[in-house]
């Protein structure tokens, strides 16, 4: 039998629609919840094996521990901080280094590191702070190294947020499934409303209603209601569900996490006066550049990245001059929803306009038509964990949104990920951002002056749910995302360390905050 070009595509394409559909229901090792591609002669595909290769890199940053006592477990009472390098005075662009010394709750030394820390220097007069960056030795023992941003004085804080102990439970338990949320879905069925369990993975022996994306290997999925088409599917919510994957012992240790390590006795009080003002950063801060750790610090409640220069845009003239004929797509979470909020509250020019969407969780638009500005929010796509309901009949993966742009000089696209996908197993994650990152590539390649930066999730609660939402689940996709978006021409704008040295527990910063945040893009793009 002949078959031109356009048959064989054709064939080839229905064949992969059907291996999907049948490996997603049947095969035992494709179960509802995932799509198995046409897979190679090896069996996995060029982004599977890049996803295996950044867990397994992941894994590798994690300790695999178990304990059947809490009192063999990190204690931040009985470990000690020691300043290595303790003199009276300090230059500006000095480090600071500390040692810490970690011993379980009886005392006796640890001798495995994957302790989850975070350390700081700050000045609550000066409005000041820096996050250190923290080496594992992996046998108990870490250095902390500062680097002394700002004349004045200092004040140190380590905390232990979780023992490792609590990290390789936290790491486990995030491994093994998707029904820590639960998503309730609404159908129209003419002027009535049904409601049905959706997620990304169901088990269940009725129909289900598959929402695919075979090109980018996404699915979602919805418990088909009686007589109602799957396309009637309009608004969707999440609650958490009452399930758990630590056990009873491992739950134990998140009752005390949070808690300073001391210093020794010589170092309780930190005082150091720094003299020299020589500048640290080097130029205008530019698209493309790679910020070191720490990326900067805070003084007088403002960010300073520690590789460029800001401008600061102090004034609304100042703002519109540099929004003047853009274009900008805000894409992510409610932290990136922020930004178009404060935009509309601090900049009178520009105007909000209502789409009239259903939901309480809207695409948002901010219209300066004299100047010619567009600002645009949109959620990214599954899943989008709320307990108010938003339609996703404008629902689209990041990828596709940025696949729907044509680009341009004066078209800026800001992409922020990571907060909703805490609960999750990191797979999902990584494929997420993989699919974010080929979408970007093919921005370029049509619009290679389009500019596009990514803003990091920022911290969040210290009494947050440590299961789902944990910051440690947050450190390891920041990670993640650094490795991800590597070699791309792409602006970061780094939250996470933001966050850190701002010295914010709150998913949502205060205004000085996001706008410290917006001060950033504002230079990237101007």
């Amino acid at each position: 039998i002949n078959f031109n070009f356009w048959e064989v595509l054709t064939l080839f394409l229905s064949l992969c629609t059907l291996k999907v559909t049948i490996f997603s229901r049947k095969h035992e090792n494709w179960p509802i919840g995932s799509i198995a591609p046409c897979m190679p002669k090896d069996g996995l595909t060029e982004r599977e094996k890049k996803i295996k290769s950044v867990l397994k890199e992941m894994d590798q940053l994690v300790p695999n521990v178990t304990f059947t006592n809490v009192n063999t477990t990190t204690s931040a009472k009985n470990s000690v901080a020691t300043i290595l390098n303790h003199k009276d005075t300090y230059c500006i662009g000095d480090q600071l280094t500390v040692r810490l010394d970690m011993y379980d709750n009886l005392g006796n030394r640890k001798k495995y590191g994957g302790d989850f820390l975070r350390a700081r220097i700050f000045s609550s007069t000066l409005k000041a702070g820096t996050s250190g960056r923290v080496e594992d030795f992996n046998n108990g023992t870490y250095l902390v190294n500062f680097t002394l941003f700002w004349e004045g004085n200092v004040a140190l804080s380590v905390l232990l947020f979780h023992p490792s102990e609590g990290v390789s439970a936290l790491w486990a338990a995030r491994k093994k499934g998707y029904e820590k949320i639960v998503f309730t879905g609404m159908f129209a069925n003419g002027t009535s409303a049904v409601f049905t369990e959706c997620n990304f993975n169901v088990t269940t022996k009725a129909k289900v209603c598959e929402y695919l994306d075979h090109r980018d290997e996404e699915a979602f999925y919805c418990i088909k209601p009686d007589n109602v088409p799957c396309e009637a599917f309009i608004q969707l919510k999440s609650q958490n569900k009452p399930i758990s994957y630590l056990s009873v012992l491992e739950k134990g240790l998140f009752d005390r996490y949070l808690i300073e390590i001391g210093m020794t006795p010589d170092s309780i009080v930190i005082s150091f006066f720094l003299t020299d003002s020589k500048t640290l950063s080097n130029g205008k801060c530019k698209i493309g550049m790679r910020s070191p750790s720490p990326s900067g610090y805070v003084w007088q409640n403002q960010w300073n990245p520690a590789f460029c220069t800001l401008s600061n845009f102090k004034t609304t003239d100042q703002i519109n001059a540099c929004l003047k004929g853009k274009l900008i797509y805000l894409l992510g979470d409610s932290t990136m929803r922020q930004w178009i909020e404060y935009f509309i509250r601090t900049v009178r020019s520009l105007t909000y306009f209502n789409l009239h969407a259903t939901g309480k969780v809207q695409t948002m638009v901010a219209l300066d038509t004299a100047r010619n500005i567009q600002i645009q929010w949109k959620k990214h796509g599954h899943p989008f964990i709320g307990s108010s309901e938003y339609t996703v009949k404008a629902h689209k993966y990041v990828s596709r949104e940025i696949d729907s742009l044509e680009g341009n000089r004066d078209t800026v696209i800001v992409i922020s990920l990571g907060q909703h996908f805490r609960p999750y197993p990191m797979d999902l994650f990584i494929r997420r951002v993989l699919n974010v990152r080929k979408a970007i590539e093919r921005l370029f390649l049509r619009s290679p002056d389009t500019k596009v930066i990514i803003k990091e999730e920022n911290t969040r609660e210290m009494s947050i749910d440590p299961e789902r939402f944990s910051d440690f689940h947050g450190y390891m996709q920041y990670l993640a995302s650094k490795v991800l978006f590597q070699g791309l021409n792409v602006a970061v704008i780094d939250a996470w360390d933001m966050t850190t040295a701002y010295g914010t527990y709150d998913v949502h910063p205060p205004d000085h905050v996001v706008w410290n945040e917006i001060n950033m893009f504002l230079n990237y793009i101007c």
